[in-house]
């Protein structure tokens, strides 16, 4: 099941109206990972947004790709068409936040809507984040291991991604960039 099916359903379990925008690029980086989408698309996405967010009550926003400054998606004019009292809940605001009027850490009135702006979430929510993360590794573990031998194949993505050095080498990209820089 797609990331993107599961929050749906997710979403509406607990009540929640899901906005999916087909987006006619690819999003998915190498390693399956979310990665940036051209300015036409993020266009398009917040003018679809917009009609959704002025009637909202509450809105989650939650999108980020690994290592950038999350996308913005939330203009401060979609905040100021928001009825007052509504909030907004910017998940990513730890990259920097897919809302215009998101503050880092803080939780911030605009135009008569709370923006809320959460750091460091899974601190907040220590036992869950352990289970999460244990349960992350174990299926790591279970992918990479095929009848009790462990099973490199390089060919894959999330193998290739996950494996920082293998045979004396550093195979990451991140790291090798990462390397280079401190030096």
């Amino acid at each position: 099941m797609t990331s993107v099916r599961r929050s749906k359903r997710k979403s509406k379990s607990v009540g929640a109206k899901f906005i999916e925008i087909p987006i006619e690029e690819n999003t998915v980086a190498d390693g399956g990972y979310a990665k940036e989408v051209s300015t036409a698309s993020q266009e398009r996405v917040r003018e679809i947004l917009t009609e959704h967010i002025k009637r909202a009550d509450a809105v989650i926003t939650t999108a980020q790709v690994p290592g950038k400054k999350a996308p913005l998606i939330v203009t401060e004019e979609m905040v100021a068409q928001m009825k007052p009292g509504s909030v907004i809940v910017d998940m990513a605001a730890e990259q920097g936040g897919n809302c215009a009027c998101t503050k880092r850490g803080r939780d911030v009135v605009q135009h008569g809507v709370t923006i809320i702006g959460p750091i460091d979430l899974p601190a907040s929510v220590p036992v869950d984040a352990s289970q999460v993360y244990a349960k992350n590794i174990l299926t790591l573990v279970q992918y990479l291991v095929k009848d009790g031998n462990l099973a490199l194949n390089f060919e894959d993505d999330i193998i290739d991604s996950a494996c920082v050095t293998h045979a004396g080498e550093i195979r990451n990209a991140r790291v090798l960039e990462a390397l280079s820089i401190a030096v």
